[in-house]
């Protein structure tokens, strides 16, 4: 923690490269008095920055959760000539809390994609392959109400792939005709290993949390990947019996 001085008291900003507690985006603030004014800084989700709105501000609390589901406990104290500018939290009291559904804690996704990404199990039958990109679904696996989607994108050309996005919908299965299809979008709730570039004669694999679903018979789960400024663009269809084949991590 780093303090500057303002204009009626100090701006504390918190770098998460000097604070190993923060290693997750801030989700809560709480602070126990008007007098402090909080924000997160613009453009980043990791740095908070607080201000004392007067020199007479009182002794008072601050919380703060982060992605990671862990509650921080401090003290806020003015002070026009802090003897140190570098302060640690590592003796503060922390806590695990549980997030409400519907907002996940980033810590567990990320230690249960880590599992799947490891793990040896495989799926076959469902890939795409269209000018030397191949994209396939290597692995299923699920925890709670979570799913874990281990994709596996190859480059066996020498031409560079960049993509744009990965994107999930469910779909009806059959078109009729002169009508549209009806797609639902699913936004990932986490993606382990995400990455934008896939070289020439190289391969990436990255796991990707979703909602857990099962799709009646007239649905499926459909995947696009899209090439940035380009035409390789690839798409899988899953079955609802492809997803009955999820292995419990």
């Amino acid at each position: 923690m780093k303090k500057k001085k303002g204009k009626t008291g100090s701006l504390l900003v918190i770098h998460q490269s000097e604070l190993k507690s923060f290693p997750y985006n801030i989700r809560s603030v709480d602070r126990g008095s008007r007098e402090v004014l909080v924000q997160k800084a613009k453009g980043v989700e990791n740095i908070l920055q607080l201000k004392a709105a007067a020199e007479a501000m009182a002794e008072t609390n601050l919380t703060v959760i982060t992605a990671d589901g862990k509650l921080y406990s401090f003290l806020l104290r003015y002070s026009p000539n802090p003897v140190a500018l570098n302060f640690s939290f590592g003796k503060r009291d922390i806590y695990q809390v549980a997030f409400a559904p519907g907002n996940p804690n980033e810590g567990v996704l990320r230690k249960y994609a880590e599992v799947a990404l490891g793990k040896k199990k495989r799926l076959y039958g469902v890939r795409d392959k269209r000018y030397g990109i191949k994209l396939r679904l290597d692995g299923l696996f699920v925890k709670g109400n979570v799913m874990y989607y281990r994709f596996k994108v190859e480059n066996t050309s020498h031409v560079r792939y960049n993509i744009d996005q990965l994107r999930f919908f469910i779909r009806d299965a059959k078109k009729a005709k002169r009508t549209t299809y009806q797609e639902i979008e699913m936004p990932p709730l986490y993606t382990y290993k995400d990455t934008s570039v896939v070289e020439g004669q190289s391969g990436q694999t990255l796991v990707v949390a979703l909602p857990k679903r099962t799709l009646p018979n007239q649905k499926h789960l459909v995947v696009q990947l899209m090439e940035d400024h380009g035409g390789r663009h690839l798409e899988l269809k899953i079955k609802n019996r492809k997803l009955m084949r999820a292995t419990v991590l």
